[in-house]
């Protein structure tokens, strides 16, 4: 299979289908679940999808163990090898490599203020004209609103789409009636997209908690595949 082809029949077109084209400049979502259900996965595929289209993506991390970032690039960037036989996956891989950042941060040893000026400095004053962040890690529960509309408002201003994780305790309420993650509901109103996964028997099930201005839970036409966490269609 030639790239242009897997990006076309990528089941990430569906999944922007379903949020009305996808993540925009400005927008800021989230994938929430309980711990170890996939979400870096689908971030990593949300990112790779851009990459693999040649735009450039900053992958910021707030874990302590970055270097599993990079193992997820690998083993997913892999499986699409060996599922779509890949032409010229080699060359195809170094391009990745080329146009993604990969950041680690510590939540407590840094600002939000010190974060957004080490993310201008590389893609204002690095030249890294980055299009969409992706933050990993983050913990919600330790941030008020004005951090997120800080976040937000860098987004609007330098063009770039932010897609967080977001990890729901599991021995609190998780969600609210709408499916929002309560970690998220000070400032759930800044958040422009909310996906939810729910761990099924035989698979992982995605579903549209927000959608901009709607508030109506959804399953999306798509779900994980509970061994290899990656998106497939129904």
């Amino acid at each position: 299979m030639i790239l242009s082809e897997l990006i076309q029949r990528s089941p990430i077109r569906i999944f922007e289908q379903s949020i009305h084209g996808g993540l925009k400049a400005g927008e800021i979502g989230v994938i929430a679940s309980l711990n170890g259900v996939g979400k870096t996965s689908v971030l990593v595929q949300l990112a790779l999808d851009k990459l693999l289209q040649g735009k450039k993506v900053i992958h910021v991390s707030f874990t302590q163990h970055a270097q599993y970032v990079i193992t997820w690039y690998e083993n997913i960037f892999n499986e699409f090898i060996s599922r779509k036989n890949l032409e010229n996956a080699g060359d195809i891989k170094n391009e990745v490599v080329k146009n993604r950042v990969l950041m680690n941060f510590n939540q407590e040893g840094m600002s939000g203020d010190q974060i957004i000026k080490s993310l201008r400095a590389m893609i204002v004053d690095g030249g890294f004209n980055a299009e969409a962040v992706i933050v990993d890690g983050f913990d919600f529960t330790r941030v008020d609103r004005e951090r997120i509309a800080n976040v937000k408002a860098f987004a609007g201003e330098l063009g770039l789409s932010v897609w967080y994780s977001c990890t729901v305790r599991e021995k609190d309420q998780q969600y609210d009636r709408q499916n929002i993650p309560l970690a998220i509901k000070d400032f759930a109103d800044l958040i422009d997209v909310v996906i939810a996964l729910e761990p099924k028997p035989d698979h992982i099930e995605l579903s549209v908690s927000r959608d901009r201005d709607v508030s109506d839970s959804k399953s999306l036409a798509m779900r994980l595949d509970p061994k290899t966490l990656l998106i497939l269609e129904r």
